[in-house]
């Protein structure tokens, strides 16, 4: 086997490989779906009528999320300050509170609120599992503006 390793022995294509297993929501996807999610995450509490501490749970939620958006390594961002990798921590550690919130915040018993908070833990994992997050490795501001590697 040596150094071309064993998928070049039994005669598979390692870049072959590479491109069937490769993350299809790609920066520019990931920053679209966030900003999409800001907005439905903004408009819940006005359309299911949440109680006031949901409310403000959902408030901040969004303001935060379109605030990191904002200032992500990514092509959809105002100014690029956070690495991308760690928007994606930043967004599993708030995944990772979310089920916590309903109980916490006293809103349990509002179905529309606390499933909210299940349905954007779901989103956030299932994202961030499809997600390349080496997608913006080594690449400048030029690259997305014009259009390459994305």
């Amino acid at each position: 086997m040596g150094v071309r390793g064993p998928r070049v022995a039994l005669g598979v294509d390692p870049t072959a490989l590479e491109a069937f297993v490769r993350k299809p929501i790609s920066p520019r996807i990931h920053g679209v779906l966030d900003y999409m999610t800001s907005t439905a995450v903004a408009a819940a509490p006005l359309v299911f009528d949440f109680p006031k501490p949901a409310r403000r749970l959902f408030e901040s939620l969004a303001a935060g999320y379109t605030g990191l958006s904002a200032v992500t390594n990514y092509p959809l961002s105002v100014k690029r300050l956070v690495p991308f990798k760690a928007h994606g921590a930043t967004e599993a550690a708030i995944a990772l509170a979310l089920p916590a919130m309903p109980r916490f915040l006293g809103f349990k018993r509002n179905r529309a609120a606390r499933n909210l908070c299940y349905g954007l833990t779901a989103l956030t994992f299932v994202v961030a599992a499809l997600t390349d997050w080496n997608g913006a490795k080594g690449l400048g501001t030029r690259d997305w503006e014009l259009g390459g590697a994305d």
